[in-house]
């Protein structure tokens, strides 16, 4: 199971994943753009998914390509899907969904779950 995402004390935080593969170049060189995101947010708790080293999110979901994000808030999926890899697209997006659904795909609470669960 991926580690549950932390966040900083207070409000319930926004869940914030990254699912992406150590192979994937694009996943490597988007990583410290993500982390820049999640340093820029801190009261969102966001959480960088190897989805190779989880098999059960790849028996949740067909991910089709990379970098893939989920954004979450108190278990409602505010977003799920594929994104540019730039950190102000997700910055930009974050701001979108504030309160909010922006997209959502139906096995993104079946993925929600098996993120959470643990």
């Amino acid at each position: 199971m991926p580690d549950a995402p932390t966040s900083a004390p207070g409000r319930p935080a926004r869940q914030v994943y990254c699912l992406c593969a150590e192979w994937c170049g694009v996943c490597r060189e988007w990583r410290a753009a993500f982390e820049a995101q999640a340093a820029a947010h801190p009261g969102d708790a966001f959480a960088w998914i190897d989805v190779d080293a989880h098999e059960e999110v790849l028996d949740a979901v067909e991910i089709e390509t990379f970098p893939v994000v989920l954004i979450a808030e108190q278990g409602r999926v505010l977003f799920f899907g594929a994104i540019e890899p730039s950190g102000g697209m997700l910055g930009r997006m974050l701001e979108r969904v504030e309160g909010g659904v922006a997209s959502a795909r139906d096995d993104a609470e079946r993925l929600l779950n098996v993120l959470s669960s643990g």
